[in-house]
């Protein structure tokens, strides 16, 4: 299985995942010119921004781990222009993290803050 579709399959088990702890999942795979954010959900008040990171095993690190400084840069530069382009107004936003590891998903809350 390539990358693109092995992606787009944790994705959607990270959306239903989320969906079934009572998040509203409003947007897949926002693209931009700074980057992507693979879902955007509603939590309540929050507009959370998720990335999605996937490992077959630990052999490469934990998938949160590949959720480095850059990566968060990248995706609060997207989350910045997703903001604007629908017309939000500072609503609370979040940035969280669904890692999977083999079979395990983890779900990190405020995984990090907005990176500018």
């Amino acid at each position: 299985m390539n990358k693109r579709k092995t992606g787009s399959r944790y994705e959607d088990q990270a959306a239903a995942f989320l969906e079934k702890q009572g998040l509203l999942v409003i947007e897949r795979n926002f693209r931009c010119k700074s980057g992507e954010i693979d879902l955007v959900a509603r939590d309540g008040k929050y507009l959370v921004f998720v990335e999605v990171k996937y490992r077959s095993s630990g052999g490469n690190g934990y998938a949160s781990a590949a959720v480095d400084w850059h990566k968060q840069k990248r995706i609060s530069r997207a989350a910045s222009f997703f903001l604007i382009r629908y017309g939000y107004r500072e609503p609370p936003c979040r940035f969280d993290v669904v890692a999977i590891d083999g079979q395990q998903i983890r779900w990190i809350k405020n995984a990090f803050d907005y990176c500018e």
